[in-house]
């Protein structure tokens, strides 16, 4: 049996230099750049190209791939060591090549994608020329597919698209944009919708109002309307009917790396905390002092490494197994826990910032904000603590008598018959009466 918490000493010196790079390099440039993905922003490009191509040439680009597509295969235990550093900045996923919602697109376009869509849409995606959008979740059911009404028609070379989608990632600045619509209304559930490559330029589209998170200003993501949009029938994502199998390839890696980078930021928010208690002095003594803030900086560190060793024992079942369905339950538990531990942590870096904390000068509303978000996106809480759930309940079975095989009299019933030589030994010794004692019950 092999066990161990370590990192190969040749990847260490990647994280390490991973770390460097990201606080001197990137995180100030977060300061500068509006909006990471708005890849015609030329402030944006200026800044950001020469960083990554450092990165492509330190082999560290789209390293949730294989070296098929052009990443190095480190797999997602590694993925998720050098996600925890990348989770810190706004801007060093996109510089890395690793932002979301591109990872989940470009997994299924490899997966599933025919040579020409690869050539056209990967290629340039992996390569960050371009941006991508998923395009899934609607206005009236948010992600239930059962309340979709999105649909699309075959029209002889074609298929048409009509309907509405809400909270469409990066929409505004996407290149193209995977779609979800049903194709087989009297199917079986699972088989009555397809994915679609939608390329963004494609009449019928209509950007209704791009959403965020700050009042009168505009967001990255869309809510979108379909009016008779055509699209080639090779634009199919896989084949007709098979989206939900699609979409549990793309949401799993993207759950998972969700997770991975969160755990980066709670650390921030912790190392945060941390710096403001030791700096911070009222009453005559630190905060760092005060037992309430220690006992706020104990629970965060014991809540994290908790997570954090959740995370990567997960991302060590996906490369073990490489098999999503398997570790399912897994990726819903982290999935779950992340929202809370995310916000509790940045509350309380928040809370020991007094009134600079609540202010725009601090970061921990923006983290507070995506702690709410991170509890929505590709599901929410409540629906993989469901599913968490019943992952653990296949473990066991139903007790049939009134009385359980674990209820308390029973079990010493069975204890004293399975004794009973030993039990009448040590009660003659001790002068009882044959009959009497633990033995005679």
């Amino acid at each position: 049996m092999t066990w161990s918490f370590e990192t190969d000493p040749e990847f260490a010196a990647e994280l390490e230099w991973v770390d460097r790079f990201v606080r001197e390099k990137i995180e100030p440039i977060d300061q500068l750049v509006p909006d990471p993905y708005d890849v015609a922003d030329p402030l944006r490009n200026e800044l950001f190209k020469p960083l990554q191509q450092e990165v492509k040439d330190r082999k560290l680009w789209a390293c949730h791939l294989g070296p098929e597509l052009g990443g190095p295969g480190y797999g997602q235990l590694k993925l998720a060591l050098l996600n925890e550093i990348l989770g810190r900045s706004r801007s060093a996923p996109t510089v890395f090549g690793t932002q979301a919602p591109d990872t989940g697109n470009a997994e299924i376009l490899a997966h599933f994608g025919t040579e020409g869509q690869k050539e056209r849409y990967l290629a340039p995606l992996l390569d960050g020329q371009i941006v991508s959008c998923f395009s899934m979740t609607e206005p009236q059911g948010g992600a239930d597919p059962e309340v979709f009404t999105t649909k699309a028609t075959r029209d002889g070379d074609c298929w048409v698209i009509n309907g509405e989608k809400w909270y469409s990632s990066n929409a505004r600045h996407a290149a193209f944009l995977i779609v979800m619509a049903i194709t087989s209304p009297d199917a079986e559930y699972h088989r009555r919708f397809s994915m679609f490559i939608v390329p963004s330029e494609t009449p019928g589209i209509d950007i209704i109002r791009h959403v965020g998170h700050t009042p009168g200003v505009d967001g990255s993501h869309g809510y979108v309307r379909y009016t008779d949009v055509r699209v080639p029938a090779d634009h199919v994502l896989g084949g007709e009917g098979e989206a939900f199998a699609i979409a549990q390839t793309r949401l799993g890696g993207g759950r998972i790396h969700h997770a991975m980078r969160t755990v980066g930021l709670v650390q921030k928010s912790l190392d945060l905390l941390c710096r403001r208690a030791l700096s911070r002095v009222t009453k005559g003594e630190r905060l760092a002092d005060k037992q309430s803030v220690q006992h706020a900086i104990a629970h965060s560190w014991a809540e994290l490494e908790s997570f954090r060793l959740l995370v990567l024992r997960t991302a060590w079942k996906i490369d073990r197994y490489q098999d999503y369905s398997r570790v399912r339950g897994d990726i819903s538990a982290v999935k779950a826990l992340m929202p809370k531990l995310l916000n509790d942590v940045a509350s309380r870096a928040l809370h020991l910032h007094g009134s600079i904390g609540v202010s725009s000068e601090m970061p921990f509303l923006e983290y507070i904000y995506e702690a709410f978000t991170m509890g929505l996106v590709d599901g929410p809480t409540e629906v993989h603590e469901g599913v968490l759930a019943r992952a653990v309940l296949r473990n066991y079975k139903a007790d049939e008598d009134v009385f359980p095989p674990y209820h308390l009299p029973l079990l010493r019933e069975q204890a004293e018959a399975a004794h009973q030589d030993v039990l009448l030994r040590h009660a003659a010794a001790a002068g009882r009466p044959e009959g009497h004692g633990e033995a005679s019950r």
